[in-house]
Formats: structure tokens, C-alpha cells, sequence
């Protein structure tokens, strides 16, 4: 297998969703995320790691699931977009897989932030496009909101 066909796999409402592993800076547990008046409807708001401000957006609008509190059992993925790290709050996180993904294209035209699916024996992992995922003007708002 070449290095692409490796995915960080995580849970959301028991949906199983993938990034690709060269795109996870790290995986660790929730922590109180503050709130950005004003900020978008997709940005939950920020967390302080290591000194550096990264804004959390909210993943279950974006794959179209209902909102809910982030609990002490949630993780964040902490994930490199192409013009900064954003952290992504999942349920829970699987670890590394490796397999290979079909073109989301092939399956279903239009299907936006996806990049394909990933076919196992134990089911279908949608596979993530982050640059996809995050629309230039999500990725810009926090940064401006903060001051970045």
C-alpha cells in the first residue's frame, strides 16, 4: 500500500467517517471549546493548544447530522487544512486503517466533501476531503476572528 491508503477512522452519531493520516496532526480528548461571538454557524468556537488558537468546527452540520454537546468521552481530531490546523470533534476515534478508497465520483456525482468511500469487510468509511470540507470562507472567518 502507498502512504494515501492510510485513514485516520473516527465515529459521528455511528456513522464511520476517515481522514487521510498525512492530514491528522494528532488525535486528543475534548476540552472546553470558547465560544467566538459572531462567528459562524459551522465554527463551534476555539481552544488554546500548546499557545496557538485553533478554531473547532462543527462536523455534524457539515455531514448533515443533528447538533449535540461535546461530552467528557468525545476526542478532537486535530487536523492540517491547507492554511491552518483546525480541530474536528468526532464521537470517538478508531485508530489508523489502511485500505484502498473508490473515488466518490464513481459512486455518486456531486457528493461535495467527500473524496470516496472505503470498502471493508465490517462495512463502508466515508472518506473525508478536508479541503473540500472547510470552504475557503470557513477557513479564513476564525482565523480573522481571532486575530490570526
Amino acid at each position: 500500500m502507498k502512504p494515501s491508503d492510510f485513514f485516520v477512522m473516527f465515529a459521528l452519531d455511528g456513522h464511520r467517517l476517515a481522514l487521510h493520516l498525512s492530514a491528522v496532526v494528532r488525535v486528543i480528548a475534548a476540552v472546553e471549546v470558547t465560544p467566538l461571538p459572531g462567528g459562524s454557524e459551522r465554527v463551534i468556537g476555539v481552544i488554546n493548544m500548546g499557545g496557538k488558537v485553533v478554531p473547532v468546527f462543527n462536523v455534524r452540520r457539515r455531514v448533515h447530522l443533528p447538533d449535540r454537546e461535546i461530552g467528557p468521552g468525545d476526542q478532537f481530531v486535530l487536523a492540517r487544512a491547507a492554511r491552518r490546523e483546525v480541530v474536528l470533534p468526532v464521537d470517538c476515534v478508531f485508530g489508523v486503517i489502511e485500505c484502498a478508497a473508490e473515488g466518490a465520483g464513481e459512486i455518486m456525482p456531486g457528493i461535495g466533501y467527500a473524496e470516496g468511500v472505503a470498502k471493508r469487510d465490517d462495512g463502508l468509511i466515508l472518506i473525508q476531503d478536508l479541503e473540500k470540507f472547510l470552504s475557503v470562507h470557513e477557513e479564513e472567518t476564525p482565523g480573522q476572528a481571532v486575530g490570526a
